[in-house]
């Protein structure tokens, strides 16, 4: 068991100096086993409740054999668990010498043993298998003594992996291997499965390829020797470089180790050490935490030292791989702080440039008002003043006629010596009707335009103080000063010319109206000439 923890100490070392967030192998069989780890507590509880039922089994029978109790137990635990498994085989130990029952003696000895050996105990190994008299044995005993000590020279020569020792090991395994098999049946698991084995290491690959791959199409082996038979020929697939071939056996070990509840397996650590050199380090970092969680719970001794000295490693690995994270968090936080800033930036632009956009939009918006209350100005402007060049040129038209008449009228009356008709032409001028005729085609002219004046004017005064004409009046004098304002005519003088008024009258009128106002006097002609025209 050594070599488990030596090679996962330098996968480790290894690990540590890779991405550990490489492509994960998309293999569908990779896919069943991430699954059956993830059952994998299910499968343990079902291992333990088996334990729990045997064990009550023992307490109902009437005269119990503890001899074949302390055998089931151990068998039980023998890859389970590897304090339990010591504890019933050295109570068989115990039983079989109280008993001085020679056989089980024996028997009780190679069951410890092999847990012993699990724990990489060798010298304990050797000490505990010469204490044993083959004579006491029958074949399947003495073919799993022989089986024993050929696995503990193996395991040696695994350890070592010199060139010096390790060989004569391996001779010293093949030499007891051969005496098992001459006790194995020939159709038995045993005997294929170590022909498979010794052949292996022997450098006969071909010949342990036929051996191990009879027992592969064999649908009666139980899981453990599935996972055993794959495990131990992937090993040839790995020494030949087919890679894939030996992926897939491991993972079949693997599973079937998962399922009968094996943690006294390398199938999990093997794998990862074969994805990791293929860079599939995800699935690489969940196997080999499988296999130490395994290790931690079988509980041999001497895994519980030499984990003592690679866990330390483990966590500072991870420790490293936790600050690459942080540092790589860190420079993702940097570079988005800065997009941040830059996105805050651009912000600001952008927000600046829409206020500018507003503003001269609202400029442009205003200048468009203005231009148009300015278009109404002018339309109107150009309204009054078609009405009243109309008007004038009438008005004068008419007043030329007049003039002429009495000028041809005058000249007669002057040849034919008349000067009292030319006195009565005279007297007949009517200048205040003229003047009134003026003032209605005034009235009636700016009626045209304004022909709501009255009502808007009204509107700026209290119902008591409202302005109210009299039958046939179009506009007053109040209404005339103002309708004049209107006109755009807000010098005094020239209003007061026009209704043949004085400075002071016309002040007078426009004080007196605008105190009636509801409005600000000063307000009062802004007002006015915010009448529109039709």
């Amino acid at each position: 068991m050594r070599k488990y923890f030596i090679e996962l100490f330098l996968f480790i070392v290894l690990l540590s100096t890779t991405n550990l967030y490489g492509q994960a192998t998309s293999d569908s069989s990779l896919s069943e086993l991430n699954n059956t780890i993830e059952k994998s507590p299910e499968y343990d509880a079902e291992k333990l409740k088996a334990i729990k039922q045997l064990k009550a089994s023992f307490e109902k029978e009437n005269n119990p054999d503890k001899f074949s109790q302390f055998s089931k137990l151990y068998e039980a635990y023998r890859i389970f668990n590897y304090d339990s498994a010591y504890t019933y085989a050295s109570r068989m130990q115990s039983f079989a010498l109280a008993a001085n029952d020679s056989f089980k003696i024996a028997w009780s000895k190679i069951k410890l043993s092999f847990i012993l050996l699990s724990s990489g105990m060798f010298k304990e190994v050797f000490d505990t298998l010469k204490t044993i008299n083959l004579r006491h044995l029958d074949d399947s005993g003495k073919a799993e003594y022989y089986s024993v000590i050929a696995r503990c020279y193996y395991d040696l020569a695994d350890y070592d992996k010199d060139q010096f020792y390790a060989p004569a090991y391996d001779i010293e395994g093949h030499k007891y291997i051969d005496s098992a098999l001459v006790f194995y049946s020939k159709n038995s698991f045993e005997y294929y499965y170590y022909n498979g084995l010794k052949n292996m290491l022997s450098g006969n690959s071909d010949i342990a390829r036929q051996y191990l791959g009879k027992l592969m199409n064999n649908p009666d082996l139980s899981p453990h020797e599935l996972a055993v038979t794959a495990s131990t020929l992937s090993d040839i697939y790995i020494r030949s470089r087919q890679t894939d071939t030996a992926i897939n056996l491991l993972v079949t070990a693997a599973i079937s180790d998962i399922k009968s509840s094996t943690k006294e397996t390398s199938a999990t650590f093997t794998l990862a050490t074969l994805l990791f050199k293929q860079n599939d380090f995800k699935n690489a970092s969940t196997y080999i935490e499988k296999a130490v969680n395994d290790a931690l719970f079988y509980g041999a001794r001497q895994r519980k030292v030499q984990l003592s000295a690679i866990l330390p490693l483990i966590e500072a690995e991870k420790l490293n791989a936790v600050e690459k994270e942080n540092h790589l968090v860190l420079t993702y936080a940097v570079v988005v702080t800065l997009l941040l800033v830059l996105l805050i930036i651009l912000a600001i632009i952008i927000y600046r440039q829409v206020n500018k956009l507003k503003n001269a939009k609202r400029v442009i918006s205003d200048a468009h008002l203005h231009q148009q209350v300015i278009n109404m100005k002018l339309l109107e402007a150009n309204k009054i003043k078609e009405e009243y060049i109309g008007y004038f040129f009438s008005g004068n038209s008419e007043f030329y006629s007049r003039i002429e008449r009495f000028k041809r009228l005058a000249e007669q009356k002057i040849a034919d010596r008349k000067p009292d008709e030319i006195r009565f032409l005279i007297n007949n001028l009517n200048l205040k009707h003229e003047r009134e005729e003026l003032l209605k085609s005034f009235d009636q002219i700016f009626l045209n335009l304004f022909p709501d004046f009255l009502e808007k004017f009204n509107a700026f005064f209290k119902e008591a103080d409202k302005i109210k004409l009299k039958e046939g009046e179009l506009l007053n004098t109040d209404l005339r000063i103002f309708a004049l304002i209107r006109m755009g005519i807000h010098d005094n003088e020239k209003i007061a010319r026009i209704l043949e008024y004085s400075v002071n009258t016309i002040n007078t009128y426009k004080t007196r109206i605008k105190n009636k106002s509801i409005l600000q006097n000063e307000d009062f002609e802004h007002q006015v000439m915010e009448i529109a025209a039709i």
